[in-house]
């Protein structure tokens, strides 16, 4: 078999169509990969909606950068793994590399093996949300991306690092928050305070949370209360919604030296910014050269950090009919009504 379905967003700004595409042979130091799980996520429906950044440069495009499958062909030198094997991996926006297809490739270094305890459906909602997670709080800063250059707590010293210091996360029941806040736990930041629906108070303390505010606490409010929780300066602050409104309140959170994580371009009021408190813009992909060395230092770990639960999936929700089945997801997501779950798609399961 030399051609396999994909779901392609037909034109800039257009509708998505089921369609046909060539099998990609691996390239030296890459797998070929059958996909059997694939995750979605908010990026998605916003580059169709708004061509997000200009991150796709073709037409029609093949978009989708969380997988889960097994390894159906090794390029040239490839010596981690064989095929096979159940691996989980970070896709990227070209059509060799996305994963809303049947096959795609991947470097070995930026792979892992999927442990006994996940399922493929687990596995693929980790690795987008893990990147943006661990590039926005370990990366080397790199104007206006990059991260918070921390230690990382997969490294050796790093694990614990930071106990004591508090730690402010918004949107903690979305698939980057869970992750931020697991990280968070890790490196040992204490308090962790996020906010969210009073519904998944339980949920996020599992994941390392110490303190859940209600989500519909007025952002005028928010930033005293949060402080005052805190019981320290808070020096690291991740917006994991990045509204407008979320963004200004992670910012009023700072202290002076502090830091905060953007999921998107910045809105903080201008009036406010100060050189006294870092803003960190990240963009959430392991593929991008100056982000691969977390990369590859994070995949070297990986298999170990979820089998050990030190890293968990999300709540899964498996769409009907494949492929067929994304666009009325990414609706869904665009229009709120998915929480503390992600959409998961099966690409062979495609009519």
């Amino acid at each position: 078999m030399s051609s396999q379905k994909a779901l392609f967003l037909l034109e800039r700004l257009g509708k998505f169509g089921l369609g046909t595409n060539t099998i990609p042979e691996p390239a030296p130091g890459e797998l070929l990969v059958e996909i059997r799980a694939t995750a979605l996520n908010p990026v998605d429906w916003k580059i169709q909606d708004h061509d997000f950044e200009g991150i796709i440069q073709e037409y029609p495009a093949i978009l989708g950068t969380d997988s889960a499958g097994v390894v159906a062909k090794v390029g040239e030198g490839v010596t981690r793994f064989a095929v096979g094997d159940r691996v989980m991996h970070q896709g990227f926006f070209t059509t060799r590399m996305a994963t809303f297809q049947q096959y795609t490739t991947v470097p070995e270094q930026l792979a892992a093996k999927i442990p006994p305890n996940l399922t493929f459906d687990e596995a693929c909602t980790i690795p987008l949300t893990m990147a943006t997670a661990a590039i926005g709080l370990y990366n080397k800063h790199i104007e206006p991306n990059g991260g918070c250059e921390l230690s990382p707590p997969w490294e050796e010293g790093g694990r614990g690092k930071y106990a004591g210091q508090p730690f402010f996360v918004t949107g903690g029941s979305s698939s980057l928050g869970q992750h931020v806040i697991q990280f968070a736990k890790l490196s040992g930041f204490s308090p962790i305070i996020t906010t969210a629906s009073p519904r998944h108070e339980a949920a996020l303390k599992a994941l390392g949370a110490t303190h859940v505010v209600d989500r519909a606490t007025p952002p005028t409010e928010l930033p005293a209360l949060a402080r005052r929780l805190a019981g320290a300066p808070v020096l690291v602050a991740f917006d994991a919604i990045s509204s407008r409104d979320t963004q200004n309140v992670c910012y009023d959170v700072l202290a002076r030296g502090g830091q905060v994580v953007l999921a998107l371009p910045s809105e903080i009021e201008k009036g406010k910014l100060t050189p006294e408190k870092r803003v960190v813009e990240v963009f959430g992909n392991v593929h991008v050269p100056a982000q691969t060395p977390v990369g590859i230092s994070l995949y070297r770990k990986v298999t170990e950090l979820v089998a050990n639960g030190d890293i968990k999936p999300n709540n899964v929700e498996v769409l009907p009919n494949g492929l067929l089945g994304i666009p009325d997801g990414l609706n869904r997501l665009k229009e709120g009504k998915v929480s503390l779950a992600k959409l998961v798609a099966r690409p062979q399961e495609t009519p």
